[in-house]
């Protein structure tokens, strides 16, 4: 029995390429040729596609290899966000697609699906995604990005580390070949530090240009809607002070950003400091840095960077995690596990739900996937500490389950597109459609405890059916179809029950939730609270 046949594989491929490095260096009018004698037809290859930290030059060098030298790829993408990673598919180099997130290729992926351009592996959750590299997609190939390197391969992935470490790692130690592209090639001494060790990367190249980084977590303050702010007033008033909720996560958008900027205001109005909202996993978002001055946050655990907000970071390590260098240490698949089991709640949009609670982000004519929301999004079978919050979530019918956590759900009962409630999901169609072997849900019903609406607050915990938690939503949903399906007489009987609460409820007046209520009406406003520390990148700034 041979035992070492990926190891022997492994060295043939670098044999093959050994007259294009010196070292581990290879220059970058080289990499295409590289490609083609280290990728072979059928591997498993992982192109790192974080949120925002792209390896954009090891992508356009791979659209163009021979597609009669490398073909029928399986492609492990977490964030689809370049037109390469597509082009892949288009090229007939790869295949198959196993992703998280789609983001701004939605539209395109979608399409292409239809057109049976490619195969669709599985949609994951990062953490998902991470996982099955140590199980059944563990890659031959590895290609990532970095800051800086020195000769010996050791990486400085710096403000920006997020996937780099958990995906090298499933190739490394597995015969796998992993590429780093550079934006710099420096001496050891030069490194501010050693993310991932030389010894786990087997070439280097410089890039034809540093890779792209996007502001994604940046919301305009400016854009935030008087229903935005409502519904932030009900949140932090009827639920996180309610069940007094500590450690939690916003998801991306105006609504989470509206409630960061209400803790300085309405949050100390209510008298909540130290109460609620102090331990974060959360990018940096800058909407957050008024309550960081104001004293609410006692430490951020970050998925990744946010441009803008380096200098913000380094400046405040008893907040952020950060190394001897002092900028940031950002880690998404450790923060998908704080995230899973160390915070109390989950807070995040939709774009539709139906009437069981059940959402996604698959819609017609879109595939953007999940990302991590439902890692974050669920009862967290595994977890054992118990919180405040936590136990407010208990069955209370004898149940040996001590809680479950917080996930809120916030949504505008109806829009331009229509009503925020349907009978049935788009991706139920969409998922048959393709063939998929189950629903491309994003967050099941029975995980949402809360269900908040510019209407109110649906406190499904206490809702012991599909069919309950569909009557509270229609509770907050009036004028809607479903919500019709609800009578004067049981929205009277949930709010005297505390299953539902309306603002007059919580002694909210709704006149109030105006711009006026934030800590800060524009992103400029941001940077003079942080001490001109926070950089407002150039595609917010005001022309």
């Amino acid at each position: 029995m041979q035992w070492d046949k990926e190891r022997q594989s492994k060295q043939e491929r670098l044999s093959e390429a050994a007259s294009l490095a010196n070292g581990k260096v290879v220059a970058t009018e080289d990499i295409v040729p590289l490609l083609e004698r280290i990728v072979h037809p059928y591997d498993k290859v992982v192109l790192e596609g974080c949120n925002q930290k792209q390896a954009a030059f090891l992508a356009k060098a791979l659209t163009e290899v021979d597609p009669a030298k490398v073909n029928h790829l399986n492609m492990i993408i977490p964030s689809i966000s370049r037109d390469e990673h597509l082009n892949l598919f288009e090229k007939g180099i790869a295949e198959e697609l196993n992703f998280a997130f789609a983001g701004v290729q939605s539209l395109q992926l979608s399409k292409m699906l239809a057109e049976n351009k490619l195969r669709i592996g599985a949609i994951h959750t990062y953490l998902e995604l991470y996982g099955r590299l140590y199980v059944d997609l563990t890659p031959n190939v590895c290609l990532i990005a970095a800051d800086k390197a020195d000769r010996h391969g050791n990486l400085f992935t710096g403000y920006n580390t997020e996937e780099t470490p958990m995906v090298t790692e499933a190739a490394a130690f597995k015969n796998g070949i992993v590429v780093a592209q550079v934006n710099e090639i420096v001496e050891t001494e030069e490194l501010p530090r050693i993310d991932i060790p030389g010894d786990w990367i087997d070439y280097i190249v410089p890039a034809d240009e540093p890779y792209p980084m996007v502001p994604l977590f940046t919301r305009d303050p400016a854009k935030i809607q008087d229903a935005h702010i409502l519904m932030g007033m009900m949140v932090i008033k009827g639920i996180y002070a309610k069940h007094h909720v500590m450690s939690l996560n916003h998801g991306i958008g105006y609504n989470g950003c509206a409630i960061e900027l209400l803790l300085p205001t309405y949050g100390n109005e209510l008298g909540l400091k130290g109460k609620i909202c102090t331990h974060w996993v959360l990018n940096p978002h800058p909407t957050l840095i008024p309550a960081i001055e104001d004293g609410w946050v006692k430490q951020v655990c970050a998925f990744g960077g946010e441009v803008g907000m380096e200098k913000y970071t380094a400046a405040r390590p008893d907040i952020f995690f950060t190394g001897r260098d002092g900028s940031l240490r950002s880690n998404r698949a450790a923060a998908q596990v704080a995230g899973l089991y160390g915070m109390d709640l989950f807070l995040g949009g939709t774009l539709q739900m139906d009437y069981a609670g059940n959402s996604s982000t698959v819609t017609n004519g879109r595939l953007s996937g999940y990302g991590g929301a439902p890692n974050m999004g669920n009862m967290s079978g595994g977890r054992r500490h118990v919180t405040q919050a936590w136990k407010d979530m208990a069955p209370g019918n004898g149940s040996m389950i001590s809680g479950r956590k917080l996930v809120v759900q916030m949504v505008k009962s109806a829009s331009k597109f229509g009503p925020a409630f349907v009978p049935e999901l788009d991706a139920v169609k969409i998922g048959r459609d393709a063939g998929m072997d189950s629903v491309p849900v994003m967050m099941y019903g029975e995980d949402v405890t809360h269900v908040v609406t510019e209407q109110g607050i649906a406190y499904l915990y206490t809702a012991h059916t599909p069919e309950e938690r569909g009557k509270l939503m229609g509770a907050i949903s009036q004028g809607t179809p479903l919500g019709d399906t609800v009578s004067a007489e049981e929205l009277k009987k949930f709010r005297e029950e505390g299953r539902v609460a309306l603002p007059e409820d919580l002694e909210i007046d709704p006149s109030r939730a105006t711009k006026d209520m934030l800590a800060a009406k524009s992103l400029e406003e941001i940077s003079e609270i942080s001490g001109g520390l926070y950089e407002v990148p150039e595609s917010f700034k005001k022309k």
